[in-house]
């Protein structure tokens, strides 16, 4: 089973403490976002979970207590843009969070790291020629580090336009001319490009458009196949990523994100910051009254069969 730490927050960044407590409990209960009294109890224990995926914009909190994971397989997914802090106010400098990721890399093995540059998005502070440059001397610092980087363009949810009026889509001209540069820089420096959920469109410029979080991925980063079984659902509608099981929730993620999808406003994030104990085995709060407990069956998905070395190749 994948479990997932990050759809919904930043828990490297604001929660390694709590997420360290129930890697010593040995399991974390977690809130239906829809339908908050449904609780999903999962275990936390090699035998049952095959990968703790991290995505995340700050990995340096987990770091000094990472042997306490050495057990399991992780990957990281770390999002490092250039944007300052008019746009990302408590994100730490790009500079610190690559060396961060760098460290991750020489710990663990390029397979097991991702870098993401998302999202992309136009203004006159942060043009064309802006994303080129800075995309090109990031890819020069983590050659070697990563092989590979998801972009993504900004898509324009409600909570985006709210927290973000003014900004607009990248027009499908521009969008283009982007991936082609980042296409062009990514092979000079080893990177291979990704998307996800954008369909297949860039494939014909040299983009891997199978996903940040598909099986083939997860499987470079245990080493060996895994069997997903028929039951599992993929989350988003041509998205083939293995993204269920979060242990997360929004409106928790500190870092202010004015393109955030998964923060409503710092109002509710401060709220539930406050509510927040390293203690519980809930992210947010203690277990409530009228809390339907579910005990979710677990089970590893490798099935033995080596399909990469340890390299990742």
């Amino acid at each position: 089973m994948i479990l997932n730490t990050g759809n919904r927050t930043d828990i490297p960044a604001y929660y390694s403490e709590w997420f360290y407590n129930r890697i010593k409990e040995g399991y974390v209960c977690a809130r239906n976002p829809y339908c908050p009294e449904k609780v999903h109890q999962f275990s936390l224990s090699p035998e049952v979970v095959d990968v703790l995926v991290f995505c995340t914009k700050n990995p340096t909190p987990m770091l000094a207590r990472i042997d306490e994971i050495q057990k399991f397989c992780h990957f990281w997914s770390v999002t490092i843009t250039p944007y300052g802090r008019d746009v990302e106010p408590f994100v730490p400098p790009k500079e610190e969070v690559m060396k961060s990721l760098e460290h991750l890399s020489r710990l663990l093995g390029p397979s097991c790291v991702s870098w993401r540059y998302d999202p992309i998005f136009l203004t006159d502070k942060y043009s064309f020629a802006f994303h080129i440059e800075m995309f090109e001397r990031m890819a020069a610092q983590l050659s070697g580090s990563v092989d590979n980087c998801v972009i993504s363009f900004l898509d324009l949810y409600e909570k985006t336009k709210k927290n973000f009026p003014g900004v607009g889509e990248v027009s499908a001209d521009m969008q283009e001319k982007l991936v082609t540069e980042f296409v062009k820089t990514g092979r000079h420096y080893g990177i291979s490009i990704r998307t996800c959920c954008e369909g297949e469109k860039w494939k014909k410029y040299g983009v891997d458009t199978s996903g940040c979080l598909s099986k083939e991925t997860l499987e470079r980063a245990v080493g060996c196949e895994l069997e997903v079984p028929g039951s599992v659902k993929y989350v988003r509608a041509g998205c083939e990523c293995l993204l269920g099981n979060d242990i997360g929730m929004y409106n928790t993620c500190g870092h202010g994100c004015r393109y955030c999808y998964a923060n409503y406003d710092m109002k509710s994030v401060c709220q539930n910051m406050c509510l927040h104990d390293p203690k519980s085995p809930f992210l947010i709060g203690w277990g409530k009254e009228g809390d339907e407990i579910k005990i979710v069956e677990q089970k590893l998905w490798q099935n033995g069969q080596i399909k990469f070395d340890f390299t990742g190749k």
